[in-house]
């Protein structure tokens, strides 16, 4: 490296904090009074967050709160801090507070708690807002606007600022946007005084679920979680060729899974690992460009996926643990397939791995594998029956017992820490790189997997609560930060354990200011975006929307989605992931359910959500705006757009999956048949990756000449969308009389669908006739099952009509209406398995193979 790269590097190293506070706590670090202000209510916000989701309220009978209260509390400590932690402009001073951000500090917590100050009050007069009541409103929503744009930047300020004058410009615009518009009154009432706006079901998840799941990240960071993810990652992979973009894949996918800021996830890790590439000969852009493509696609694996896992359990009407399953596969397939371009780009650079300081045979190394994989597996099972087996014998005790055994599980793995030294991070800007060993890297942190242990536990065992796992999981994390330094040094034989104690209940503290500081842009993000939700279900625009789509679409499904897809890249440039989620969510989704309804494709609610999620999502890497390749780049040295460039052409195998998953609803783990079944999907779905990923790069054994690249394209749909041929040939479905429905929803197993076609009309008089996808839960008698997704029917002579659709049930959400009629029950048709098609594709496959295997053996004997 020369010394112009060194000191551009340690310039760029010294402004990376800068970046983060900027973008996710606040750029502001005042001194004094002001500052101990800062850290206390921060500290305060903390506190309350877990006293909230604690058990403990309902314990002690204090201090028991609503979810409408407990939102008015969170809000006012985000606007506070929003104005007390983010400069208004790049010119306002960073070392002290100026005199009216006290003010507009003050006001915001004013307005921002009004509801729980006034909440008997409002309560008593429901619907008839005072004067005072109209001023806070219209007064937190200005705050509100203003607190967004200093705290996550001006887009969602913006496209929420459009909403509001959408309200009462309503009666004046063009008759295909206009609506008749609402009074002032109607208009704060509906935004601010009620549940239905910035008080809503966003604000509501960020409340109950989503703060506790960021400060457990920000803990975990403190505690060295991170180092320790990242130094695991390069000792295991930095031998391979381009390895450390390998481990830098590797480690933010881990390190995204509990992290909810692509900016952060890519600042952590891309730290250590982009002048490591750089090193092995990646070029800056590249380099920049692989971690902003890992660190983004952090926020789409579970089971955090930048805390929108839990707002997508909340709309769509499912479970979390749901949520998880649906979501893992295409996280765990674009992962693997970011892992392979990187070794393209490393075959195609020439480069190698790194030299290892102590060397092992395939043989050993494999062996090593399979022996921590079987007792990784032998250890589950133990715990997962032992401690079944304890609920039986002790029953009410068992937590108690859980939680002694735990301990002392904890206590032996950090007498095993204290035997081997710390972790320290290599310099990535030394002369020489000297891989760590993996084994001595692993027995330093796995305590570390404790905390997570218990939170993933909890949801997925258990089945507790988001909220409240994610408590039992911080309080465990808790305990870790604060007891593994004085623990070490007791191991150890060191007489001083006063220090190490005082250093942990520093780090205590500091993660749960910064947890509380992280938690500002998000919290004021999903209140702001509760205005667009508020300002959709008062003036109807997402009815416009779905008009505007259908018609610039020309009714062809195809382009209907690219065109959602752009508007969702639009909608969630400069929009943190929870934000760009409720405002794609809200305008986009409905106008994927309906526009496919109407092309006689059924489609799950929750394939539309991730659908949406995913393009919101990839925002973050798209020039101009895209804020990870502008952490990215301030790393690397290279240019933001260029490296925002590179990597959006690797986000394009992301790109590709929402719509595969929207046609081939397998790989979301959705109407999967059995193990057998499982397996082939999931098998294919790698391979069809890897091979997309191949043909995009230009690049499979050799370089690819252009109708091998079509070939694997043709290959690659087969193995994700084998229906879509399979279709041309036989029918996928066979029409059965409605009278049948009550039979057929019967027969259905556990969490199946029944496919219905109905028809019926709009208020408007418009003629709808459309194909749903109704989910139907738990099993039981038919007509149970239909009541438990919402919707009740009436039979009469041969006729099936909708007698009653349950406000918010999922019929709700997928446009099933009052007095519309079921036409037919779609069930699948006796055909042969869409899956004979992989054989004519694999033989495809095979005859690429063949070419580019004999250009190989060419190539090597003229070499």
């Amino acid at each position: 490296m020369n010394e112009k790269d060194a000191i551009a590097g340690m310039v760029d190293r010294e402004s990376l904090g800068k970046i983060v506070a900027e973008a996710d706590t606040g750029g502001r670090a005042p001194t004094g009074f002001a500052a101990g202000l800062l850290f206390t209510v921060a500290l305060v916000w903390s506190l309350f967050q877990l006293w909230y989701a604690s058990p403990l309220p309902f314990v002690f009978g204090a201090f028991i709160l609503n979810d409408t209260e407990a939102r008015s509390i969170h809000l006012a400590f985000a606007l506070f801090l929003a104005f007390m932690a983010f400069p208004a402009l790049k010119s306002s001073p960073r070392a002290h507070i100026p005199a009216q951000d006290w003010a507009l500090a003050v006001a915001g917590a004013f307005c921002g708690g009004y509801l729980f100050l006034f909440y008997r009050e409002m309560a008593l007069r429901p619907g008839l807002p005072t004067t005072f009541d109209l001023v806070a409103a219209v007064g937190g929503m200005i705050l509100l606007l203003e607190a967004a744009r200093r705290s996550i930047g001006p887009a969602l300020t913006v496209v929420a600022s459009i909403f509001i004058a959408y309200i009462f410009a309503g009666p004046y615009l063009p008759e295909m946007i206009s609506h008749k518009g609402a009074s002032l009154s109607r208009a704060m009432s509906q935004l601010w005084l009620t549940t239905e706006g910035v008080f809503g079901v966003a604000l509501g998840v960020s409340t109950s679920f989503v703060f506790l799941f960021v400060l457990f990240g920000t803990l975990l960071e403190k505690a060295g979680a991170g180092n320790y993810f990242i130094q695991l990652s390069f000792a295991l992979l930095g031998h391979l060729r381009g390895g450390p973009a390998k481990a830098g894949v590797v480690s933010s996918g881990l390190t995204g899974m509990i992290s909810g800021s692509s900016v952060a996830n890519v600042v952590t890790t891309g730290t250590f690992t982009i002048p490591l590439m750089k090193r092995v000969g990646y070029p800056a852009v590249k380099a920049g460009a692989i971690e902003c493509a890992a660190g983004v696609n952090g926020q789409i694996m579970p089971p955090v996926m930048g805390a929108a896992a839990f707002l997508i359990a909340e709309y769509v009407g499912i479970s979390y643990a749901q949520v998880v399953k649906h979501a893992f596969l295409p996280a765990i397939i674009t992962y693997i397939a970011l892992f392979y371009i990187v070794d393209i780009e490393a075959v195609k650079l020439g480069l190698k791995g790194l030299e290892r300081q102590r060397r092992r045979s395939r043989l050993q190394s494999l062996a090593g594998f399979l022996m921590t994989a079987s007792g990784f597996v032998i250890l589950c099972g133990a715990v997962y029956y032992g401690l079944g087996w304890t609920k039986e014998a002790f029953g009410a005790a068992t937590p108690w017992i859980a939680a002694a055994a735990g301990s002392a599980v904890y206590l032996g793995l950090i007498a095993y820490r204290a035997r081997h030294p710390d972790l320290a991070l290599d310099d990535p800007d030394s002369d020489i790189v000297h891989l760590p060993d993996v084994a001595t890297v692993a027995k330093t942190g796995l305590h570390f997997l404790l905390p997570v242990f218990v939170l993933v536990w909890s949801l997925m065992v258990e089945q507790l609560s988001p909220g409240l796992s994610a408590f039992y999981g911080t309080v465990a994390l808790i305990a870790v930060v604060v007891t593994q330094r004085p623990l070490t040094a007791l191991f150890r034989g060191e007489a001083a354990l006063a220090a190490p104690l005082r250093a942990g209940f520093g780090d205590l503290l500091d993660g749960l200011v910064f947890g509380a500081r992280n938690m500002i842009g998000i919290g004021v993000a999903t209140a702001a975006a509760g205005i667009i939700v508020g300002v959709v279900s008062l003036t109807g625009v997402g009815l416009v929307l779905t008009e505007l789509v259908d018609y610039l679409s020309g009714g062809n499904l195809l382009i209907m989605l690219m065109l959602t897809a752009l508007i969702c890249l639009m909608l969630g440039m400069g929009m943190p992931t929870t934000a760009s989620y409720v405002v794609v969510a809200t305008l986009m989704a409905p106008v994927i359910v309906e526009l496919a309804a109407q092309n006689d494709l059924a489609v799950p609610l929750v394939a539309v959500h991730l659908f949406v999620f995913y393009f919101g999502l990839m925002a973050d890497v798209t020039p101009p705006v895209g804020l990870a390749a502008f952490a990215a780049s301030a790393i690397s040295g290279a240019d933001p757009v260029a490296t925002g460039v590179q990597a959006f052409r690797y986000e394009i195998r992301t790109g590709l999956l929402p719509f595969i998953f929207i046609f081939n609803n397998e790989l979301l783990m959705i109407d999967i048949g059995g193990p057998f079944e499982f397996v082939l999907v999931v098998a294919s779905a790698l391979v069809a990756m890897l091979l997309f990923v191949a043909a995009t790069q230009g690049h499979f054994l050799v370089k690819s000449r252009w109708y091998e690249t079509v070939a694997l394209l043709l290959v690659c749909f087969t193995l994700f969308r084998p229906g879509f041929w399979m279709d041309m040939i036989y029918p996928p479905f066979v029409d059965v009389p409605a009278t049948r429905i009550y039979e057929i929803a019967a027969a259905e197993p556990a969490d199946g669908a029944l496919r219905l076609s109905v028809a019926g009309g709009t208020l408007a008089g418009r003629a709808i006739q459309k194909t749903i996808k109704l989910p139907l839960g738990l099993p039981g008698a038919g007509e149970t099952r239909l009541k438990r997704a919402g919707v009740e029917l009436r039979i009469d002579k041969g006729a099936v009509t909708v007698d009653n659709v349950i406000f918010g049930s999922s019929a709700k959400k997928l446009g099933l209406d009052l007095d519309w009629t079921v036409t037919s029950v779609n069930v699948a048709a006796d055909r042969p398995a869409k899956h004979w098609m992989f054989i004519p594709a694999l033989l495809m496959l095979g005859a690429v193979v063949g070419l580019q295997m004999e250009r190989r053996s060419r190539a090597a004997l003229k070499a």
